[in-house]
């Protein structure tokens, strides 16, 4: 939170952000020092970097004028459910990501539908999101077991119908 109240202050005062994102990374990595790491789950870290890594090679490849073009000329409840099952197969993060820059130009209700798929369309699969990994995870680690196949069945019930009832409704 202070990050953001800092960032927020320094671009409302005019200042240029490098220093004051310099400052906190700084103490962000002090209190992240100060603090117990030993239940960080750092096998994700490579995974996170591997997702930023295959956004900008997808970008340069002009992946997203691609996907720009494609998703102007859909119905933004075909752009909302694409981009919500898009986000099983490549992990919203990309996904989003790469929308970010393919619909920067769209009409809001392009744009709307979008953000709900990518939002909901995680939740049904395990791959599909980057918190639900990180939530497994940590369940794992309480003793709690919830295996891909468990999310799966509960997601095919659950999303679908929340997804298209959200755009409908949009």
């Amino acid at each position: 939170m202070g990050t953001v109240v800092l960032l927020l202050a320094a671009s409302a005062l005019g200042i240029p952000l490098g220093l004051p994102t310099l400052l906190a990374s700084l103490a962000t990595a002090f209190i992240v020092r100060a603090a117990p790491l030993k239940n960080i789950s750092w096998s994700i870290l490579p995974l996170v970097a591997g997702l930023f890594v295959m956004v900008t090679a997808l970008d340069r490849a002009g992946t997203a004028l691609a996907l720009g073009r494609l998703l102007q000329h859909l119905p933004p409840i075909a752009t909302g459910l694409g981009l919500g099952f898009a986000t099983n197969l490549v992990n919203n993060l990309p996904a989003g990501l790469l929308a970010g820059h393919a619909l920067s130009h769209a009409p809001p209700a392009t744009t709307a539908a979008a953000l709900i798929g990518i939002d909901l369309g995680p939740n049904l699969s395990v791959t599909g999101s980057l918190a639900t990994i990180l939530w497994l995870t940590a369940l794992r680690r309480e003793g709690m077991h919830v295996t891909a196949w468990q999310f799966l069945r509960l997601g095919a019930v659950v999303m679908p119908p929340a997804l298209i009832l959200a755009l409908l409704i949009k």
